[in-house]
C-alpha cells in the first residue's frame, strides 16, 4: 500500500485523475503549481495557521461522550468536535484554506457548490474574511432542505444561483460550477467542498482537512495513553472521513469505517451508497465508483441528508477500500434520524444528519465491543441546519 499517494498525475492506483476538457488543463495546472508553492510558503502558512486558531477556533475538543457509551454498554465512545468550528462544520477548515490559497494568487472571485450548505456558508464566510467576491451553486431540493444555510450564505454578502435540473442536488451544483470556472477562469477560483474532481483537488482537499486527525491522534494519546481501536466517519464526497483518517493510515491497529447514506434500503434503488451498489465511471473529472445504469448514465440518489447525496465519492477512498484499509457500511434514512435523537438525549448534542449516518453505526458496534476499547466519531458538523427539515419528517409543525 503506497501512503505517498496520489502520483504525479493524481492517480490513487486506478482511480482519480484529471478527465476534464482542455480549457480546465491549464487552470488545474495553474492551481497546483500554486499549491505546491504556498504550501512551502512560511507566509502563507503563518496566516493559515492564524486563521485556524483565531477565526475557526482550532483546535476542536476530542470530546468523552461518557453517557452515550454507559447507554450503549461497550465500547468508550469520543466525538471529535468539527461541529464547533466556525460556522458549524469542518467545511471551514478547507474552504478558508482554498481562500487564502486564492487572494495568493491575485484571484477576486470564488465560486463553489454546496449540497447541505456548510459548504457554501463556509466559502461564503471565507470570502466575505478576506474580501473576495463569492457565488456558490445549490440544487433547488437541496435549496428546499437547507433554507436555513440559504439564508446564511446571502446574510454572507454571496450570491446563491439556483440548480434546477438533473436531481437538483450536488451533482447537478457541480455541473453548474464548472460551467461558470470554463467561461470565469482567468479571475475566479472554484473552491471544491471534498476530497473529488479533477487533480489536485482530492489531495488538497485531505491535506487541508487531515487538521483533523493530527489533532485527534494527539489528543487521544493524551487522554487514554494509546491510540484507538475505530475511527468511524460518515462519507458524502469523504473529506471529513479522510481528514480524520488519513493521519491514522500507517498504525495498522486502528481499525476505520466509512459510512455512506443508505437512504430507504439499498433494495429500493432510493440511497446514496457508491460502494453498496455503485461501479467503477468516470464523473466531474475523476475516476470512481458511482451509481450508474449498464449505460453508463448517472442514477439519481437519494439520502435524508443533503451532504451525503451525491452519485460519486472520492477516489482516495475507492483505492483504500480495494487495499482493504478501510471499510465501508451505510446507515439509512431511520438509523440516522435514530441516532440524531439519541446523541440529543444523552450528551446534548445535536448533530448532522450527515455526522448521525456515522453515529448510527458507532451504536450498531459499540455494544459488542468491550468496554476498554475505544471508539472515535468524526462529528463533522452541528444539526442546527437540519432541524426543520426532520421537523418536517417527524410531522412536527413549528
Amino acid at each position: 500500500m503506497n501512503h505517498l499517494l496520489p502520483d504525479r498525475n493524481g492517480h490513487f492506483g486506478l482511480y482519480g485523475g484529471k478527465y476534464v476538457p482542455e480549457t480546465l488543463m491549464a487552470p488545474l495546472e495553474e492551481l497546483e503549481n500554486a499549491y505546491k508553492k504556498f504550501l512551502k510558503d512560511s507566509h502563507f502558512k503563518s496566516i493559515l495557521k492564524q486563521c485556524m486558531s483565531d477565526y475557526i477556533g482550532r483546535e476542536t475538543p476530542l470530546y468523552f461522550a461518557e453517557h452515550l457509551t454507559e447507554a450503549l454498554g461497550g465500547a468508550r465512545v469520543y466525538l471529535k468536535r468539527e461541529d464547533l468550528c466556525h460556522t458549524g462544520a469542518h467545511k471551514i477548515n478547507n474552504a478558508l484554506s482554498q481562500a487564502l490559497l486564492a487572494k495568493m494568487m491575485g484571484k477576486n472571485r470564488l465560486i463553489a457548490e454546496t449540497g447541505a450548505g456548510q459548504h457554501g456558508v463556509a466559502t461564503a464566510t471565507a470570502a466575505s474574511y478576506l474580501g473576495l467576491d463569492c457565488e456558490v451553486y445549490m440544487g433547488t431540493e437541496d435549496m428546499r432542505r437547507q433554507s436555513l444555510n440559504v439564508f446564511r450564505m446571502k446574510l454572507l454578502g454571496a450570491k446563491v444561483t439556483a440548480v434546477d435540473n438533473g436531481s437538483k442536488t450536488l451533482k447537478d451544483a457541480i455541473n453548474e460550477a464548472i460551467r461558470d470556472w470554463v467561461t470565469n477562469v482567468e479571475e475566479t477560483y472554484y473552491v471544491m467542498g471534498t476530497v473529488f474532481g479533477p487533480h489536485p483537488y482530492p489531495v488538497m482537499v485531505r491535506n487541508f482537512q487531515s487538521v483533523i486527525g493530527k489533532e485527534a491522534r494527539k489528543q487521544i494519546l493524551k487522554k487514554e495513553g494509546r491510540l484507538p481501536d475505530l475511527l468511524i466517519a460518515c462519507v458524502g464526497g469523504g473529506s471529513n472521513a479522510m481528514g480524520l483518517f488519513y493521519p491514522f493510515l500507517k498504525d495498522e491497529s486502528v481499525k476505520m469505517v466509512g459510512v455512506e447514506a443508505g437512504g430507504e434500503g439499498i433494495g429500493s434503488g432510493r440511497h446514496a451508497a457508491r460502494f453498496a451498489g455503485g461501479t467503477v465511471g468516470i464523473l466531474q473529472g475523476t475516476k470512481s465508483y458511482l451509481l450508474q445504469d449498464e449505460d453508463g448514465q448517472v442514477l439519481e440518489t437519494h439520502s435524508v441528508s443533503a451532504g451525503l447525496d451525491y452519485a460519486s465519492v472520492g477516489p482516495e477512498h475507492c483505492y483504500y477500500k480495494d487495499k482493504e484499509r478501510i471499510d465501508y457500511t451505510y446507515a439509512t434514512n431511520d438509523d440516522a434520524l435514530d441516532a440524531f435523537k439519541i446523541l440529543g438525549r444523552q450528551e446534548g448534542i445535536i448533530p448532522a444528519l450527515e455526522s448521525s449516518h456515522a453515529l448510527a453505526h458507532a451504536i450498531r458496534v459499540a455494544p459488542d465491543m468491550d468496554k476498554d476499547e475505544i471508539i472515535i466519531v468524526n462529528l463533522s458538523g452541528r444539526g442546527d441546519k437540519d432541524v426543520n427539515h426532520v421537523a418536517h419528517i417527524l410531522g412536527v409543525t413549528l
